[in-house]
């Protein structure tokens, strides 16, 4: 469910409608609505109730401040994979005890920089990574909380680009190792095992991967607890996916996933972390794009629009699939046509649909994609020299731009040209 609705045959977000927000900010921008994303991270919450957890938001989905602030006044802790989202969650006044940092690639900067700051754990990913942060540690005299993420070779039967938990995937330490590595990190200086992490993928439709992986996640911990590890912590990652269709194949939700945690799980006494980022900012964010040209081709009619690949890569990127509905409602029996739509970029792949049935809409109109909220600006880019688009939140009946866009002149000015040239 999501707060972008008809009303009076115009799109709103929350009670503000589109083509006002158009009308100040111009096209394309993401909108994102507070109020769908308030809901659905307390469904995952409400999904953990009776159990002590930590609803961590895998920033890397929708990583600005604003959106970061209203969820870490929820309560939310963060998921980071670099230094530059944990800046991001201490910059949204986040505090360290709510910050996860997981990523196969740590630098030692950006461990430093976790130990100085503060933080709740590190997800370690390999023992090259484990020894250097033992090596930090110590030398800023300091305890550092680690789990370590087991790749527990499960199939998550989504897109191969976003699965993380194979054997053949970068992703965590082979279960089969987990408890000889256990080992070595109790024996280092400066480190304490709290937990065991474990993350298969994204955009998952179905729990049966999760039980399977949840079931090898439990095995290891009661035999990590024979071995004398005191295990307190369990980081079941994220990865639930979302409905980018309107069809009745839903994936599961929150609520079923909370229940299966707890089944597998919930006698073990500890601690749970999920990191969902998908399902809490996906559905609670679309990008609004105007139609510059219909151009008719053999056999096919072009809808050109204003936003192209470098503003929503996902279609591009992984063959995504987003619906893209008219702002203005169309009126009842409005036959549909087929259009191939596709952005003003210099590339063929700058196409966001093939062969989609829609209402007929012409030069200037708007048209919003839906399911933007996750995976959006935070993939965008400047190619062909495209300002990235503004992004804006809806709160009620007000809403406030959130991330500009930048001149053409603040684009220039980051560039420099040597003085021998």
């Amino acid at each position: 469910m999501d707060h972008f609705l008809y009303k009076n045959g115009v799109l709103h977000a929350e009670d503000v409608a589109i083509p006002e927000i158009a009308a100040t900010v111009g096209t394309p921008f993401y909108l994102y609505s507070a109020a769908t994303l308030t809901r659905h991270f307390r469904l995952f919450d409400e999904a953990l109730e009776g159990t002590d957890h930590l609803v961590c938001f895998a920033i890397k989905s929708n990583s600005n401040l604003a959106v970061l602030k209203l969820l870490g006044d929820l309560g939310a802790g963060m998921d980071v994979v670099s230094g530059g989202e944990y800046r991001r969650a201490k910059a949204a006044g986040v505090p360290g005890e709510r910050i996860v940092f997981s990523g196969v690639g740590k630098t030692p900067e950006e461990i430093r920089l976790a130990l100085t700051g503060g933080i709740r754990q590190f997800n370690v990913e390999s023992e090259p990574e484990l020894r250097v942060i033992s090596a930090i540690a110590t030398e800023l005299g300091v305890s550092a909380p680690i789990a370590l993420r087991v790749n527990p070779d499960v199939d998550a039967k989504t897109h191969e680009k976003i699965a993380t938990g194979k054997s053949e995937n970068k992703f965590g330490i082979p279960i089969a190792k987990a408890r000889m590595v256990y080992a070595e990190a109790a024996a280092l200086p400066g480190i304490a095992v709290v937990g065991v992490d474990v993350h298969i993928g994204s955009q998952l439709t179905d729990l049966a991967p999760f039980e399977a992986a949840f079931q090898k996640v439990r095995d290891l911990t009661l035999a990590l607890r024979e071995d004398g590890h005191a295990i307190r912590r369990l980081d079941l990652g994220g990865g639930l996916g979302i409905p980018y269709t309107r069809s009745n194949l839903a994936p599961p939700l929150p609520v079923e996933y909370g229940a299966l945690i707890k089944e597998v799980l919930g006698d073990l006494g500890c601690e749970i972390e999920i990191e969902p980022g998908r399902l809490i900012s996906g559905n609670a964010g679309i990008m609004v794009s105007s139609v510059i040209y219909l151009k008719e081709g053999e056999g096919r009619n072009f809808l050109i629009l204003d936003a192209a690949m470098n503003d929503l890569v996902r279609p591009s990127m992984y063959g995504a699939h987003h619906d893209i509905i008219p702002v203005l409602e169309p009126a009842p029996g409005t036959a549909p046509a087929l259009f191939d739509i596709v952005g003003p970029v210099c590339e063929t792949g700058d196409t966001f649909a093939k062969a989609r049935e829609m209402v007929p809409v012409g030069p200037g109109d708007l048209v919003a994609f839906r399911s933007a909220g996750a995976y959006g600006a935070v993939m965008s880019s400047e190619y062909n020299s495209r300002p990235l688009i503004p992004e804006v939140l809806v709160q009620g009946d007000h809403f406030a731009v959130i991330r500009p866009r930048p001149s053409f002149e603040e684009m220039l000015g980051r560039d420099s040209i040597p003085e021998w040239l």
